[in-house]
């Protein structure tokens, strides 16, 4: 297998080889199976009396072959596996015992994926994905593993229309100026998130499953006994020490994930293309063209929104799904950052101009709304009580406690009613289409109105009785439809009608008197 020159074009046209030095990174990344079969090995010939040159022949005879096995196979993929760029497509033939064949038109490439393990990284390869299709559905991406980083650079510039471009500047992209560079004191964010209460939950579970795997279950058994025997005798103590512990392994457990999956951040606008790159261990490049761009989404959950963050995702074609491990959406633009920065970047993803505003002019929507969340509320806490009523009626020894439900669950559905119905607003900014909902976590979309394609109206019995409607823009990016949720029934056709003016039109009814609209 010969490698390919140092000076030659990604556009060349020439079938081409992954990189020989994956060879290396699988037999280096073949190690963890290894220490696993070596601990199993040592289980099962430990207890059959085996003396310990035996023991380690069998270990090292078991490395051997599945290091020797794993770089044979990486080997023969690499031998099956060509690649090319041509003009018009990229063009991808791999396959061991069955031959597949895959090519993408450089027209249809929404995104440049480039990502590097740690092993990768120190070999200098990287893995790059082509995300194509509208929705990037199961299949749409297209993956070469692995290529260097010079060839993975090269092929990211030229599929995106830049490699030219940055030749003619004579400017490297690591010069522009960011649109948003990592700060340390964001970290502050990664615990509020409802995870951290789980933390220790999650933690011993996936310990206990890798103690499973290696045959170590007894010895986990026997280290939680004396543990729960100490709950039992001090439970009160217990309790507080247990939910302490959990919440500060949880807390660890964020500032862990979001140093690894966003350091070294930063968001850069590049000619006709924003650029991603974050990762301290595992490093990831994504770049998007802005004309696949239709809009971004700024999102505050609940523990986030009180903590005074939010988070900026965008909304686009051609983005694949989160891989394996991966803790991060594959469409978030940011981590946890302040509020104010978020809006900042999300106006300037936007629009092209941070000093604008895509909160300015919601309108509210009108008090049927509230009524129908109060309404939906009350009912909620009705049929709990009837429930705790009925469940403290026929089993006498659950107490008094069993009241405490619906106690709990009068206040937060209230609240969760009031805030909901806060949440409601829309607005025609410009170019986009501005909607906002939720409580538990408030969602505000700016959607690109040359994005949307289509129009679903939804009315339901008691909508219909409070004289709203639900209006749902249809688009190729991002979750497909997004809603203004219970609006006026004439204002939602009307927004409708202005956002995409022509597209809704011959479906409307405009009487002669009267502002309203409606459908026939």
């Amino acid at each position: 297998m010969t490698a390919p020159a140092a000076g030659r074009s990604a556009e060349e046209g020439g079938w081409r080889a992954p990189a020989g030095r994956s060879v290396v990174a699988s037999a280096v990344k073949s190690l963890a199976l290894v220490a696993a079969a070596v601990i199993g090995l040592v289980r099962l010939f430990t207890g059959a009396g085996w003396p310990t040159w035996g023991l380690v022949t069998a270990c090292a005879a078991a490395a051997v072959l599945i290091v020797g096995g794993v770089a044979a196979y990486d080997v023969a993929r690499l031998r099956s596996t060509r690649w090319r760029l041509t003009g018009e497509r990229l063009e991808l033939r791999s396959g061991i015992t069955v031959r597949r064949a895959r090519a993408v038109p450089r027209d249809r490439v929404r995104s440049v994926d480039l990502r590097a393990d740690p092993v990768l990284r120190l070999l200098g390869l990287t893995v790059v994905k082509v995300g194509t299709g509208e929705r990037a559905a199961d299949g749409d991406e297209l993956t070469l593993e692995p290529l260097t980083r010079h060839d993975a650079e090269t092929l990211r510039r030229t599929l995106l229309g830049g490699a030219a471009a940055d030749e003619q500047s004579g400017e490297r992209v690591d010069r522009d100026a960011p649109l948003a560079e990592l700060r340390w004191s964001w970290v502050r964010y990664a615990p509020l998130t409802v995870w951290t209460f789980a933390g220790a939950a999650v933690v011993l579970g996936v310990a206990y499953k890798a103690a499973e795997r290696l045959g170590l279950e007894d010895l986990a058994e026997q280290a939680a006994g004396p543990v729960w025997d100490w709950v039992t005798d001090h439970p009160l103590p217990a309790v507080v020490l247990l939910l302490t512990v959990n919440v500060a392994v949880g807390a660890l457990g964020a500032v862990v994930r979001f140093a690894e999956s966003w350091g070294r951040y930063r968001l850069d606008r590049e000619p006709g293309r924003l650029r991603l790159r974050r990762g301290l261990l595992t490093a990831r490049s994504l770049t998007l063209e802005e004309r696949r761009l239709r809009g971004v989404e700024v999102r505050e959950p609940l523990l986030l929104r009180l903590g005074g963050g939010a988070r900026v995702k965008a909304i686009t074609t051609g983005l694949g799904k989160a891989g394996d491990g991966e803790t991060e959406d594959v469409g978030a633009l940011a981590p946890p950052l302040p509020r104010p920065l978020a809006w900042r970047l999300a106006d300037a993803i936007a629009r092209g101009n941070a000093r604008t505003d895509l909160r300015a002019g919601l309108v509210r929507h009108p008090p049927a709304a509230r009524r129908r969340r109060v309404v939906r509320a009350v009912v909620l806490v009705l049929v709990l009580t009837a429930t705790t009523g009925v469940v403290s009626w026929s089993v006498p020894c659950m107490g008094a406690w069993v009241w405490a439900v619906p106690a709990v669950a009068a206040p937060v559905a209230w609240w969760g009613a009031v805030t909901g119905a806060r949440s409601l607003g829309h607005a025609l900014a410009g170019r986009h289409l501005v909607t906002r909902q939720g409580a538990m976590i408030r969602r505000t979309v700016a959607l690109e109105r040359a994005g949307i394609s289509g129009w679903t109206i939804t009315e339901s019995f008691f909508q219909r009785r409070a004289g709203l409607v639900t209006v749902s823009a249809t688009t190729a990016a991002g979750d497909g439809r997004y809603e203004v949720l219970d609006v006026g029934r004439g204002d939602g056709l009307e927004l409708a009608a202005q956002a995409t003016p022509g597209l809704l039109e011959p479906f409307l009814v405009r009487p002669a008197y009267g502002p309203d609209v409606s459908l026939p």
